[in-house]
């Protein structure tokens, strides 16, 4: 039933799956008795058990006892008050959200259990050497390869991260269930356990009643860092290194990362407002603090591990440096600052405090078990994840959210984020920024001595703890080491914190870390000595997965795109070529604005005067810039073009990079941190992507542009191309098809001027956003654009399905890497013939005519659209910080994509999934190419992924239950427009069952289809009790109760359908 995970959907065994789904139902079930009473859980009762009955009887053919009984069904909750209502609605809601729980603890369970796991690193590695792939070329090919995972906020998680967590831990406490040494009692605790759990989920408010801010979301996705991928990410490097040395003879190199993470979050303000360049400055800040705050904890833990005192010269002298440094600074403190100094403990004959006795969380256990939430055994330990640290968000704490508090995150007590949703919240930054605050100097006097004051206890009592090393001649090298290292650390943290504050940070660069490298020196330096002198056993442990941290994660855990529209950037342009005098940028024709932005890009001078005034919109670009220039390219990652269109869209981009770090470089008196950004243009409409392979052949044709590629970018060209708006745009297939087409152009264009080329693939987590499973949406790429390197979109509910649990995200993480190998050692075959091209040209050209038509050329389209699904009522669920709109127009046009999958995903219809599909494979068919088809099917992969997932939305798909919400809420002039679609959704599952030639729809996916039927029992009665409220609702639009029954449908549905938008 899910979208999400579908990789290892045919290794479920269903046995123990619905063991899990009968005791948390019959748990929840209890506690609605307690909660409700019986009489209500006798109707709630009744509820299931008539949609249960139509349901087997629909599955069995019985067709006219099935709509007998839906009609009762629906009658009954008809007449059900409002209250009833909305019990009704939570009660299902959460009991399809722990089943969707029991779903994913049980992928953990099987891929745990499984003794030969398919696309694991050991089986990819070696099914590639026994087809004929050297030994040596798997080892190079896989140090070498480079995918990056970026994680964004699109609006699609329904879940508060409240429920989110506890989730989470239902989890853990059924994978503790599956213990076969837990004796009677501990069961009993644990089913106490699990009822406390489902209680307090109950008690829950489950809606979100305020949007979240962007730096809301900023910190959910540093969460999933804290909660599971910085445990899984060393666990899924140890199985790599381990399959290449049984397969190669080699392990992979400590430092080598095939896989690392970006982010949108706080970075992605294209239409939306509420993403400024102070939001993304303090974002990316926060990104560091959270960093260096993660790696203080590991060397507390890495510090007690390392307790011997042999080791090699090199280390040796190093120690040695550290203690005379030391002696040095405390000579000079003991002159300055009797009183504070440690001749007090001399004087007074007292002896120093030794190292502290209470052991850091974790710290006596092996690294490998970390992973697993600690503890000595396999099993997890049965606390919250995060429990042991102070919440990110607290009532008289820093950057609280209006939507939500955390359990899990950041500890420090900084002051609230502002209003416009930036957190002045620490992350650990190490680039050097300018504080734009405009403070009096008597003012930044009074607050540097404020938090020099604040900090004088803290340290006192810390050196008390941690006494000088020079005080300790007995101490092991490698403590003198990572203390040293610690205390970088904490003084970097400490930036931090001032420069989130806006005060003037005076930190001498030797006192702090700025490059990741300058942290892995040293680690790197134990290391070695610790396998020079036969301790390869420790090094190999918790120090080796600190040094991989590093160097997957860096300095700041995940670097942060940014993203605009071009159209945004030429109003920028407008604005200063009229300043100049120079006219009008945007009524130029393409070639006077490359020749003039080639011109400029060339010139050493800024094109921007200091002097200029401008509109507060385009000031916000200009700043977006300047914080651009002063994080630069440590920090963050690539800058996206959404709406590329020309050559002039990167140009134009490039010239403002420029600019802005010549006016930062000049007021730093330095030159700015870091190189360039990397510029991305995203091409995302069928028109776009069609010219794609012209813009990027024009682009390197410009000898500036290509000279700069070559030596700030390493000769790497990245294009991104959109799954979400040309699926819009045309429709799905055709989306697909266009798609395939322009990375294949792209690809020819650049190995044309000798550039590598990486794709960044956009994909929404629904089918109808370009989703799917993993492995398969990579092996269908055409043949030659995945060569080692790919960058891919992870968004909304997708990122707490692939990464929420350490173990599914090492599973991922694993499936991505194999996926990315095969495709560049073995690419997908292309079409055997060229007849098979034209074939396809035709199924797009039919399909899209037929999608566009229906959606923007039928004047009763919009209207029916508009009454048949809850679109207008999905801006309440306040789940993400942008408007629902690009601009403020009711038409389809500007509708974003998210909205319009999930108004369709909600009515069970999924209509932008499948629509023009039977119609274009029809007018093939007819045309007698029936069985060229289903070789294509058979032979041509990128052919058989299209309609394997066609096919399994419509799997989904349910005509009795889109057909409830016409006759119920659209007016009936449109019922035959309703009536009309749903015969089109009759034949594409025709004529998709003709092309893969399956007997009914998902029958290569059993798995899928019976997690879907098992479902059906509460997911009608969701539906059904939808519309009626919409019903009510329409007609009572200022009932806050009834819109509340609403959303928790909503929310209940997205948890049956397992994908929202």
């Amino acid at each position: 039933m899910t979208d999400t995970t579908d990789d290892i959907a045919e290794e479920i065994s269903f046995q123990s799956f619905e063991d899990d789904c009968k005791l948390l139902g019959n748990l929840l079930h209890d506690v609605l008795q307690r909660e409700v009473g019986s009489q209500f859980m006798a109707k709630i009762e009744r509820i299931r058990l008539l949609a249960q009955s139509a349901s087997n009887m629909r599955l069995s053919g019985i067709e006219d006892m099935a709509e007998l009984l839906e009609k009762q069904l629906a009658s009954e909750i008809s007449e059900m008050t409002l209250e009833e209502a909305l019990k009704l609605a939570r009660a299902f809601s959460h009991y399809l959200t722990l089943m969707g729980v029991a779903e994913t603890y049980h992928r953990v369970r099987m891929g745990r259990s499984a003794t030969h796991l398919s696309k694991s690193c050991d089986d990819m590695f070696s099914q590639l050497i026994q087809g004929g792939v050297t030994p040596n070329e798997l080892y190079h090919t896989v140090c070498k390869q480079e995918v990056e995972i970026v994680l964004t906020a699109h609006p699609t998680q329904i879940n508060r991260r409240t429920l989110q967590y506890k989730h989470i831990r239902i989890a853990h406490l059924l994978e503790y269930n599956d213990r076969s040494d837990l004796a009677h009692e501990d069961r009993e605790m644990l089913i106490e356990d699990l009822v406390r759990e489902i209680t307090s989920i109950w008690q829950t408010d489950e809606l979100r009643r305020h949007k979240p801010t962007p730096v809301d979301e900023a910190r959910a996705g540093l969460n999933i860092v804290e909660q599971s991928l910085w445990k899984a990410v060393p666990h899924y490097l140890r199985r790599v290194s381990n399959a290449l040395k049984k397969h190669t003879g080699k392990p992979l190199p400590l430092t080598c990362t095939p896989i690392k993470f970006g982010s949108w979050m706080g970075g992605d303000r294209d239409g939306n407002p509420n993403v400024t360049a102070k939001v993304t400055r303090d974002v990316s800040l926060l990104s560091r603090w959270m960093a260096i705050d993660l790696y203080i904890r590991e060397i507390d833990s890495l510090r007690f591990e390392l307790s011997m005192n042999q080791c090699n010269d090199r280390l040796s002298r190093l120690a040695q440096e550290i203690l005379e440094k030391e002696t040095l600074s405390e000579n000079l403190h003991d002159n300055r600052n009797q009183p504070l100094s440690r001749s007090l403990f001399k004087h007074h004959g007292l002896q120093a405090p030794p190292l502290p006795t209470q052991l850091p969380d974790r710290a006596d256990l092996p690294a490998c078990t970390v992973y697993n939430d600690g503890g000595g055994s396999q099993y997890p330990k049965l606390e919250l994840p995060g429990t042991d640290y102070m919440p990110l968000a607290r009532e008289n704490g820093w950057g609280k959210s209006n939507s939500e508090n955390s359990s899990k995150g950041l500890s420090l007590n900084i002051p609230k984020a502002s209003e416009n949703g930036s957190s002045a919240n620490s992350n650990g930054s190490t680039t050097v920024v300018t504080p734009r605050g405009s403070f009096s100097s008597s003012h930044l006097l009074a607050q540097r001595k404020l938090f020099a004051e604040s900090t004088i206890g803290r340290s006192s009592f810390h050196k008390l703890l941690e006494p000088s090393s020079s005080l300790r001649p007995g101490i092991a090298p490698y403590r003198i080491i990572l203390g040293d290292v610690k205390e970088k650390l904490m003084k970097t943290r400490r930036r931090l914190e001032i420069l989130l504050e806006d005060l003037p940070c005076e930190y001498d660069p030797w006192d702090y870390y700025e490059t990741k490298d300058q942290l892995l020196e040293p680690l790197l330096i134990c290391y070695e000595s610790l396998q020079s002198c036969g301790a390869g056993i420790l090094a190999d442990g918790r120090l080796a997965d600190l040094i991989r941290r590093v160097s997957t994660f860096g300095m700041v855990l995940m670097k942060l795109d940014l993203r605009q529209e071009s159209g945004r950037h030429a109003e920028t342009l407008d604005a200063i070529t009229r300043y100049l005098d120079m006219g009008t940028y945007s009524e130029w024709d393409e070639e006077k604005k490359v020749e003039f932005l080639t011109k400029e890009l060339k010139g050493k001078r800024p094109l921007v005067p200091s002097t200029i005034e401008v509109a507060p919109d385009i000031k916000e670009v200009l700043n977006t810039f300047s914080v651009a220039a002063e994080l630069g390219s440590d920090s963050l990652g690539a800058y996206v073009i959404s709406m590329a269109s020309n050559a002039s869209d990167v140009l134009a981009v490039e010239l403002l990079q420029k600019d802005a770090r010549l006016a930062v470089s000049g007021e730093l008196g330095r030159p700015c941190p870091g190189g360039t950004l990397r510029v991305v243009p995203l091409f995302e409409t069928v028109k776009d992507l069609r010219e794609a392979g012209s813009v990027i052949r024009k682009l390197l044709s410009i000898d500036w542009y290509r000279e700069h590629i070559i030596k700030n970018h390493n000769g790497h060209q990245e294009v991104m191309v959109g799954y979400s708006d040309s699926g819009k745009d045309a429709g799905r297939f055709t989306a697909a098809w266009e798609l395939y087409k322009a990375q294949g152009d792209v690809v020819a264009a650049c190995n044309e001027f000798g550039i590598k080329v990486t794709l960044f693939h956009g994909r929404g987590g629904s089918i109808g956003r370009g989703g799917g499973p993993t492995y398969l949406a990579i092996q269908s790429q055409p043949p030659g654009s995945v060569m080692g390197t790919l960058r891919s979109t992870e968004q909304g509910e997708m990122v707490q399905a692939k990464f929420g649990l350490p173990q599914t995200a090492i599973r991922q993480l694993e499936i991505y890497t194999t996926a990315v190998l095969l495709a560049t050692l073995r690419p997908p075959q292309p079409p055997r013939e060229q007849k098979w091209c034209n074939l396809m040209e035709e199924i797009s050209k039919i399909s899209c005519q037929k999608y566009r038509s229906t959606v923007y050329e039928n004047p009763e389209f919009l209207a029916y659209f508009h009454e048949a699904t809850p679109q207008a009522e999905l801006g309440f669920l306040n789940i993400g910080s942008r408007p629902t709109r690009r601009k403020a127009t009711t038409g389809i046009g500007h509708l974003r994509a998210i909205p319009w999958v999930f108004a369709w995903t909600q009515t069970r219809f999924v209509l932008p999934a499948w629509l023009g599909v039977g119609a274009g494979l029809k007018g093939v068919c007819e045309k007698g190419h029936t069985e060229d088809l289903k070789a294509m099917y058979k032979e041509w992969p990128f052919f058989q992924s299209t309609v394997d997932l066609i096919e399994m939305v419509l799997g989904k798909a349910d005509i009795p239950i889109a057909k409830h919400y016409d006759e119920v809420l659209v007016s009936e002039s449109r019922q035959e427009l309703g009536a009309e679609l749903r015969r089109e959704l009759m034949l594409t599952g025709k004529y998709v069952l003709v092309v893969s030639e399956h007997e009914k729809l998902s029958e290569n996916n059993r798995s899928l289809r019976r997690l879907i039927e098992s479902r059906l029992s509460y997911l009608n009665p969701m539906n059904m009790l939808q519309v009626e409220v919409l019903r009510r609702l329409r007609r009572d639009e200022d009932n806050n109760k009834l819109r509340d029954a609403l959303l928790i449908t909503i929310n209940g549905i997205a948890a049956g359908m397992r994908n929202t938008g």
